[in-house]
Parts: C-alpha cells; sequence; structure tokens
C-alpha cells in the first residue's frame, strides 16, 4: 500500500523496516537544493576568493562524507554501502549556487535520504564557510529529483 508508513508497526511503535527479503537491485537518487546569496558572496565562491578556502571543493568532501554518515543521523535509515556519490554546482544567477547529489548503491534498499543528506550538508558548508560576509544566506529546496531501482519503481520530479 503507497500510503503506508513503514517506520512504524500496527501498535504505531517505531521500528526498522526489514528488507532482508528485498532482492538486491542497482539503486539510484539524485537531489537537489540551492543556496542563495548576495552577488558578492557568491563570486567569492566562484572565484575560490573566500577566506576559509575553496568553499565549492570543502562543500562538496562534506557532502560526500555526510552520504556516507546517513546511516548515524538518521534514526530508521539503514546503514549502506554507497557505491557512488558525486555532488555538481551551478551558478544559475549571480547570486545562487545550485546542488545536485547523486547516490548509488548496489543493495536492498534505496538511497534517497543519502542523496538529499548529501546536499543538505554541502549547504550548510556553503553556509558555514561563507556566514562571516554574509549572514543572509538561505538554504533552499532541498528534494528528491528522481530516484531508480527497487520495488517503486523509477520516479522523476516533473516541474509544473
Amino acid at each position: 500500500m503507497p500510503n503506508e508508513l513503514t517506520h512504524f508497526d500496527e501498535h504505531g511503535a517505531s521500528r526498522m523496516v526489514d528488507v532482508g527479503g528485498k532482492p538486491v537491485t542497482e539503486r539510484m537518487a539524485r537531489a537537489s537544493g540551492c543556496v542563495r546569496m548576495t552577488a558578492e558572496t557568491a563570486k567569492l565562491i566562484r572565484d575560490g576568493q573566500a577566506a576559509k578556502g575553496n568553499v565549492i571543493e570543502v562543500a562538496r568532501l562534506a557532502g560526500i562524507m555526510a552520504a556516507k554518515r546517513t546511516g548515524d543521523l538518521i534514526p530508521l535509515c539503514h546503514p549502506i554501502g554507497l557505491d557512488a556519490v558525486t555532488i555538481d554546482f551551478k551558478f544559475p544567477d549571480q547570486s545562487t549556487v545550485e546542488i545536485e547529489a547523486t547516490a548509488r548503491v548496489t543493495a536492498r534498499t534505496g538511497v534517497e535520504m543519502e542523496a538529499m543528506t548529501a546536499v543538505s550538508v554541502t549547504a550548510l558548508t556553503i553556509y558555514d564557510m561563507c556566514k562571516a560576509v554574509d549572514r543572509t544566506m538561505l538554504i533552499e529546496q532541498v528534494r528528491l529529483e528522481e530516484k531508480s531501482g527497487g520495488r517503486s519503481g523509477h520516479f522523476c520530479r516533473k516541474e509544473s
């Protein structure tokens, strides 16, 4: 049943979903988010001139590390051995950094939480590294864009 909350048993108690009987399949999840800031802050990031160093590369590493620790951060999330995590950045305008994370695994459970955790921690790292020059930054729209593999099949967000 698609509307069933799988992390609760019939009595309402929290539980980790038993994935032991599920088949091992290749799974992928892609998530995105953005950080909005002043044009001056975005220029510092783009040009690699932030006082704390290369914001993009530090944020990328933080996001990858976070994806690997998702099972430690989210109580009912399964710890999984990721096959790959990539994090990409775009600057669609003078004051926005877009973040996209893709996680891949061959396992019994999906990697949506790992991809969204990667985006979240990447964005937080950008904030942390630039907060001294711009406290107006906004972290926005962390969301699942696409997932594949497993029983629920392929999902791809459609823009409205």
